[in-house]
């Protein structure tokens, strides 16, 4: 079985630790606990619906780029355009 990067899994731990746990991240997003800890043992990938309540649940500190590190791009290739500056700002 390929389990998921380091990164994936720490970012969910990091969101986990910032709802208080994984029982309270769970709720938040409407899954099972035993779910949540899947994400964090790296056994299953957060799904993309999912990215995006925790990175607004955790107001960024973890992001979709976190939780899916390796295909990202993939589900949101908004994130990937540069950021265009205003003018005279």
């Amino acid at each position: 079985m390929r389990l998921m990067s380091d990164t994936s899994s720490d970012a969910v731990l990091r969101a986990s630790k910032f709802l208080g746990g994984n029982a309270a991240l769970a709720r938040a997003i409407g899954v099972k606990p035993p779910t949540v800890q899947q994400w964090v043992n790296g056994e299953r990938p957060v799904p993309p619906n999912r990215c995006v309540a925790i990175e607004r649940l955790t107001s960024g500190t973890v992001t979709r780029k976190h939780l899916r590190p390796d295909d990202w791009s993939e589900y949101w290739p908004e994130l990937a355009l540069p950021v265009r500056q205003e003018e005279g700002v």
